[in-house]
């Protein structure tokens, strides 16, 4: 019986053959956790008696969620971190390096066939580089680094064939949002998801992250993509030279296929305030925003800001905006300072902030008021995620974004992509 990429990886790495249903315990590539998590596993790495980490070259804690640390309480959390790192030998990578899942992905410890667990949920991102990437909970992740180890209930997959070929003005997270919307935001539960098709071959590495990186808003597991000329330049450009891409066979047995046809897909908006909770944006167009945010794990790369610049461009943002700009890592930051992206950003009129997580989780660096509408290239708009509950959070394209920054209202990015 063919498998699906899951269960080929989950095959090679526990040593057996398997597939959905069955109980594995395999190794573990690599382990990250972040801020908000990697306090608990400690603490939970010392109450399991741990004396080592099972190789320290493996593990790594990233602090990005509240980076530079907003109050004495995160400043604790940050130094337990520091000084477990510096304890154990384990990976840092602490404020200004980024968010935890674009530091990964630039680090060069993910590939194709790789298994990665982190404690956090989108972890999935790692899947649109052909590996089973997966968030778990801060006691799991104690374990695996004790251990190397982890057990995994294969999950049976869904597969998403995408023909055709996305229209100009419409992006990635239009496409993403879109499917959610179609399966809900439990329709994959405990699954894990292929994305292939032409539409998704013809995506840039970047626009694949963004996709892979809101499987987990479907309820899956994982997000994975087949490798190809695109996965290999990303991850021999990072320092990785082992490419072991995973493929699906051709009598793979999935839980379901659907198929959809991009060719007249327009600019997608997830409304308040479930990520499930999409229309076409010209169904909310004209609604005015307070607050614009362009950024985050999911749309905090190079690309994305330059999608955004190219709209800004010669144009101001409008006086009733607070446009923020998270770059999603420090590389992506001199990227963005060398080919001029930021300045146009900044001459426009954002502010830009430190490489993190902020203004998504709602620690920092842009908290709405009351009664605020934001839109956001996000990946959550879940009540008082930005960290008020009394604000409204839309998710869009970084050009919708932008469009909004310059109207002050949510606004069809088409009329300013040429």
């Amino acid at each position: 019986m063919g498998q699906t990429i899951i269960e080929k990886i989950l095959s090679r790495k526990s040593g057996r053959q398997a597939y959905a249903g069955d109980i594995v315990i395999a190794e573990v590539d690599f382990i990250m956790g972040q801020d908000g998590t990697s306090p608990l596993a400690i603490n939970a790495f010392r109450e399991m008696a741990g004396r080592a980490l099972y190789d320290p070259s493996r593990v790594a804690l990233v602090i990005d969620h509240s980076a530079p640390s907003p109050n004495e309480g995160v400043s604790n959390l940050h130094k337990l971190m520091r000084d477990f790192a510096r304890e154990t030998g384990c990976r840092l990578y602490d404020i200004g390096d980024g968010v935890c899942h674009q530091v990964m992905l630039e680090s060069g410890v993910v590939g194709p066939g790789s298994l990665v667990v982190g404690a956090d949920s989108h972890t999935c991102t790692y899947g649109a580089l052909n590996a089973f990437a997966t968030g778990v909970g801060s006691t799991d992740l104690a374990a695996a680094m004790i251990s190397g180890r982890m057990w995994f209930k294969v999950p049976p997959t869904l597969r998403f064939e995408c023909h055709g070929v996305l229209p100009p003005g419409v992006y990635s997270k239009d496409l993403i949002l879109y499917l959610i919307g179609q399966v809900t935001a439990d329709g994959a539960t405990y699954m894990s998801v292929e994305f292939g098709g032409e539409a998704v071959r013809n995506l840039s590495m970047e626009a694949r992250f963004t996709i892979a990186n809101m499987a987990v808003e479907m309820g899956a597991k994982a997000g994975l993509m087949e490798a190809d000329e695109k996965t290999a330049t990303w991850v021999q450009r990072y320092g990785r030279r082992t490419f072991t891409p995973v493929a699906p066979d051709p009598d793979a047995v999935y839980a379901k296929v659907l198929e959809y046809d991009v060719t007249t897909l327009e600019p997608q908006v997830a409304r308040p305030h479930r990520v499930d909770n999409v229309v076409p944006l010209r169904e909310v167009a004209g609604l005015t925003v307070d607050e614009a945010v362009l950024g985050t794990c999911t749309n905090g790369r190079l690309e994305d800001l330059q999608v955004a610049a190219s709209i800004l461009r010669g144009r101001r943002v409008s006086p009733s905006v607070r446009f923020i700009v998270a770059p999603a890592s420090r590389q992506v930051y001199l990227d963005a300072l060398r080919d001029g992206t930021l300045e146009t950003l900044v001459r426009a009129g954002a502010a830009v902030v430190t490489p993190g997580c902020g203004p998504c989780v709602g620690t920092h660096n842009g908290v709405p008021a009351d009664g605020d509408r934001v839109i956001s290239t996000a990946n959550r708009n879940f009540k008082g995620r930005m960290g008020n509950r009394n604000a409204e959070i839309y998710l869009a394209s970084p050009a919708a974004v932008a469009a909004a920054a310059i109207t002050g209202k949510i606004t069809d990015p088409r009329e300013f992509v040429k």
